[in-house]
């Protein structure tokens, strides 16, 4: 596949205005779902702390509606008005650029006049009409590939978006199908992926869910969140996702995936280290 009009790690850098000039891949992280100003200020603040004692660039995440959980008791988060005041409010307070997760046109404006990333959710990464408004408000667009795409059909999501006149494309690889309430990671996707020119991703907690597998809400196991980070960076990648807490048990989303705040700096010493090795 020809790459056209690539979208480069420098590029994204210089949009951003990134600290740290290294060749460290970019680092998206936060909590799941905003829960309440103090833990969004919290887990901010110390993300920070490790982001200028590592230097990598950080990109803070979180959203403001969780639109696609599974039970319709499930917490969804504070809506868009207040989810976008508070995002704003942690954008100025630790200046660094924010990510979240739109779910229908009508939000798309509103998000795009926040946030510096939007996000079109996996679910929802086939939906032309998203893809192109979201791609109209010419701000960087990070795609999640849904769970049902192979690596390779990726290019149409990345020419839908371009054709709006947009280069400034992130992919991001979230796993794939495999079975009842199971996803597994084909590391191959991310250097297909790559060949559409888009930054590629590899969001290391949502790879590790297990959708639906416990009934009303979704599992996963943290436990093999940093072997597989370890994996993507050895493979090559440009960015980093991780859903992180202060308490995962007590997260009120993605509990179950979302790593330790209080290892989250020593894992991620040592992948940073592994990606001095590997370029993609």
């Amino acid at each position: 596949m020809e790459k056209i009009n690539s979208f480069k790690k420098e590029d994204l850098a210089s949009i951003l205005k990134f600290k740290f000039n290294n060749d460290y891949p970019f680092i998206i992280a936060g909590p799941c779902v905003i829960e309440d100003i103090a833990i969004m200020d919290n887990i901010a603040g110390i993300l920070k702390e490790y982001s200028e004692e590592l230097n990598f660039n950080l990109i803070f995440k979180a959203s403001y509606d969780k639109a696609n959980r599974t039970s319709v008791n499930s917490f969804r988060g504070p809506g868009i008005d207040k989810g976008l005041e508070i995002l704003g409010g942690i954008k100025v307070k630790y200046n660094f650029p924010v990510l979240s997760d739109v779910h229908n046109v009508n939000e798309i404006e509103k998000a795009g006049a926040v946030l510096d990333i939007i996000q079109i959710p996996a679910f929802l990464s086939r939906q032309t009409d998203m893809l192109l408004e979201t791609a109209k408000t010419g701000k960087i667009v990070n795609v999640k590939k849904g769970q049902f795409l192979a690596p390779w059909d990726t290019k149409f999501i990345v020419e839908k978006i371009r054709s709006a006149g947009n280069d400034k494309i992130i992919l991001t690889e979230r796993g794939v199908s495999f079975g009842y309430n199971n996803l597994v990671v084909d590391f191959r996707s991310l250097p297909v992926m790559k060949e559409t020119g888009a930054l590629v991703v590899f969001d290391a907690t949502h790879s590790v869910q297990l959708p639906g597998g416990s009934g009303s809400v979704s599992s996963g196991d943290r436990r093999y969140v940093m072997p597989l980070a370890r994996a993507a960076v050895a493979v090559g990648t440009d960015g980093l996702f991780f859903e992180v807490h202060t308490n995962p048990p007590q997260a009120l989303s993605d509990s179950a995936n979302s790593v330790y705040l209080s290892s989250f700096k020593d894992n991620l010493k040592n992948i940073l280290e592994i990606s001095k090795y590997s370029k993609i």
